[in-house]
């Protein structure tokens, strides 16, 4: 029977502990993951470290936006990578490229020597890369463990056909890691079409506030009383669609 592996993104604590409870192998964890993930902060890697056994990795994403970042932006990568190391994360998630759509080799180069012994898990930049085919080789070379992708679709499911060629391309040099649409529904039609065995979704939702208090003049207002929730059953169920 093949061994998957769920890994489950992440916005705070919270959605972390439910992600561990539900029985995710990874957790991804980020902050602003309405922005696509930023670098969460250096007490939220530790509390969930500390309190988690679950494979911990944290992304690296100074802010939101393109891809294309300045070397001050690249310098406090590194210090966050560096971090992250330092308070025993598994691994991290990084992704950069050139403003002509080429991985920026150079500096993934030395986040990924910055990290080391952790993993590297290449992020969705990826999806943004003008050449999959070729960032896939530059990335093996780097050094780099698993590519989170959604075949540079939007989902999962309109990139299929490119995952299962990425799939192949990599043959068991890297892990392909299919996200971005994927649920209790598709994933074991993803796991068949694709033969990928590892799959990242963020199983978002979203629960109100236990507040007593709200004021009306912002009663309506989702960023004062709406917080993101994730469901331990969900987690589950993916994982048991998986081995239906």
């Amino acid at each position: 029977m093949t061994n998957y592996i769920i890994e489950i993104a992440t916005t705070d604590f919270t959605t972390s502990k439910a992600a561990v409870e539900g029985g995710a192998d990874r957790i991804e964890l980020c902050a602003a993951l309405v922005e696509g993930g930023t670098t969460p902060s250096y007490g939220t890697i530790r509390q969930c470290r500390e309190a988690f056994n679950t494979t911990l990795f944290p992304i690296i994403r100074p802010r939101g936006g393109d891809f294309l970042y300045t070397e001050e932006e690249f310098q406090i990568m590194l210090k966050e990578v560096k971090l992250c190391k330092e308070l025993g994360c598994d691994g991290v998630v990084i992704g950069m490229l050139l403003s002509n759509g080429a991985i920026d080799v150079k500096h993934t180069e030395a986040l990924v020597n910055a990290a080391y012994p952790l993993e590297v898990t290449f992020h969705r930049a990826f999806d943004r890369c003008a050449d999959p085919f070729e960032a896939l080789e530059q990335l093996i070379d780097i050094g780099c463990q698993r590519i989170l992708t959604s075949g540079q679709k939007p989902t999962v499911t309109e990139g299929l056909d490119t995952l299962v060629e990425l799939v192949k391309a990599a043959d068991d040099r890297i892990i392909i890691l299919p996200g971005s649409g994927v649920r209790k529904e598709n994933i074991k039609l993803l796991a068949e079409k694709s033969g990928a065995t590892e799959f990242h979704s963020s199983l978002r939702s979203s629960t109100k506030t236990k507040m007593t208090f709200i004021h009306p003049a912002f009663a309506t207002s989702e960023e004062s009383y709406i917080n993101p929730c994730i469901h331990p059953e969900e987690v589950k169920a993916l994982r048991n669609a998986l081995y239906q």
